[in-house]
């Protein structure tokens, strides 16, 4: 699948909220007044085609994923109709900007605030002033199509959300299918609801209509081949074995993948310009990487299977960084948290533990120090000093270190462990981000230095002294967490909700 995180938004202003909040009845606590000589959107003139526009926008709110209860739309609908009627409604055009303007603040900043920038950013632009000159000019639909963020991820998501709606609109819950055994069927066991999962494969587009397949209570070649599909879309083992995860998967209702979908598309409207340049973006519970070449098609974006922090534990945290460096051969430099957690339990169960892990102790100033094991451990208990890794087979950090300076020292690296990407599951760290091939990030951030080419980078990544190498430009690193998306075949692609960051989102965008 592949995915590209590309040109975003612009600032929200406090015009615009506190007039989305005056249509919610809320207090605007920083009301910015609106000077007298200021145009006024002529909603109403030329047979009142703008106003018709408007109130048909935010009736479909929802194709973005809004609610739209939250901009009054269905008593602007019924009020426009009675003014064509001819009564009178002297509130109506002013209603109807505090709802536009609320709309369009949240389509194009999000919502819910964001977590990778500013609620608010003051540019000296006026909405008011934008909303009118298109409204007066006729342009409205155009002011619309470009508050949306423009990336292409955006827009196939609202494709698929549309979808989605009408598959929840026709099957508003799935009846249960059989369990099919402990191990689960395989091709060519029987399996008493196979006509069932026929016809609910074919609903979600795993089936073609013209695929063969036997009529009797057999899980055949042609389901297993579908299920196969299926559970690559749903981030499932892709064994064509109909198991209890599989089952599971087939069960979650349309509408909660309606409601999986509204939430990328509030996460997408979160993200902030980019630069036009070189991007990494990774996507968390998809455990998946990608990087992509300014003006690239996304059908040219590295990909490769990635390793996130464990759920509940030591999550990885979402925002954006900027890669800086690269470190061949790194130190790991181990985190207080984890000498302490880790490091000194073992270190009392087994003196050698330091020595059989390549592992060595330094002081504040970054010297090697020898020390007993007794004064060791009080001496890393006090944080006197700290345990490092030295570069090599065992280090955890591998080949290579993407640095991307943060407060919560995150960052990419290489593994010695990669036979941890062969899981299905992969939240498996301390919060950093381990990565599938190295070798080829590497060069993908090093492209502007004609001298890093594959022969290059390779050389640097066998067993030698550490060497850092400066980016000539910083690349941009964002970690995005979205648990449906769609991929450039208009697939829908499904995520576990791994750290359970949905429900809440859920809540808030409906303003629960």
């Amino acid at each position: 699948m592949r995915i590209g995180f590309l040109e975003c938004l612009a600032p929200r202003f406090a015009l615009g909220v506190c007039m989305s909040l005056l249509l919610l009845n809320q207090p605007c606590r920083a009301a910015t007044a609106v000077p007298e000589t200021m145009p006024a959107p002529r909603w109403l003139a030329d047979g009142q085609e703008q106003a018709g526009l408007a109130v048909q926008v935010l009736d479909a709110a929802a194709t973005h994923g809004l609610d739209p209860h939250h901009y009054g739309a269905a008593a602007l609908v019924l009020r426009l109709d009675r003014l064509r009627r001819g009564e009178a409604d002297p509130a109506f055009e002013r209603d109807l900007g505090a709802a536009m303007l609320g709309f369009l603040a949240d389509l194009h900043f999000g919502r819910v605030d964001s977590p990778y920038r500013p609620a608010r950013d003051q540019t000296g632009t006026d909405p008011l002033a934008t909303l009118s000159s298109a409204v007066n000019e006729g342009r409205l639909m155009q002011a619309v199509a470009a508050a949306a963020p423009a990336i292409p991820l955006y827009q196939r998501v609202r494709t698929t959300l549309a979808q989605y709606r009408e598959l929840a609109r026709r099957a508003p819950e799935w009846p249960a299918l059989a369990a099919a055994g402990k191990s689960g069927a395989v091709a060519g066991s029987p399996y008493a609801d196979a006509a069932l999962l026929r016809e609910r494969l074919r609903m979600l587009g795993d089936l073609g209509p013209a695929d063969p397949g036997r009529q009797d209570p057999v899980y055949d070649a042609g389901l297993a081949l579908a299920v196969r599909r299926f559970q690559l879309r749903h981030g499932l083992a892709e064994d064509g074995v109909l198991g209890p995860d599989t089952l599971a998967a087939l069960a979650v209702p349309p509408a909660r993948r309606v409601e999986q979908l509204a939430l990328t598309l509030e996460r997408l409207r979160w993200l902030p310009p980019q630069t036009g340049g070189r991007v990494v973006a990774i996507n968390v519970p998809a455990y998946r990487l990608w990087a992509l070449e300014p003006g690239a098609a996304a059908i040219d974006a590295i990909e490769m299977r990635v390793i996130v922090g464990k759920a509940a534990v030591t999550p990885t945290p979402l925002f954006i960084g900027q890669m800086l460096y690269l470190e061949f051969n790194p130190y790991w430099n181990v985190p207080r948290s984890i000498a302490l957690g880790e490091i000194i339990p073992k270190l009392t169960r087994n003196p050698r533990y330091l020595q059989q892990n390549e592992m060595e102790l330094v002081s504040a100033a970054g010297r090697p120090v020898q020390l007993n094991n007794s004064e060791a451990l009080a001496q890393l208990r006090a944080g006197t000093v700290r345990v490092r890794q030295r570069p090599g087979a065992m280090n955890a950090l591998g080949e290579v270190k993407f640095a991307m300076p943060n407060p919560m020292n995150i960052y990419l690296h290489s593994t010695s462990s990669k036979s941890l990407f062969g899981r299905t599951r992969r939240d498996l760290s301390h919060g950093c981000i381990r990565v599938e091939h190295p070798a080829e990030l590497a060069q993908f951030v090093l492209a502007d230095q004609q001298k890093w080419d594959a022969d290059k980078v390779a050389a640097a990544m066998r067993p030698g002294p550490t060497r850092r190498v400066e980016l000539p430009t910083p690349v941009p690193v964002i970690l995005l967490y979205a648990t449906a998306v769609t991929d450039r075949e208009g697939r829908a692609l499904f995520s576990q909700d791994i750290y359970g960051l949905d429900p809440a989102l859920l809540r808030a965008l409906r303003g629960d």
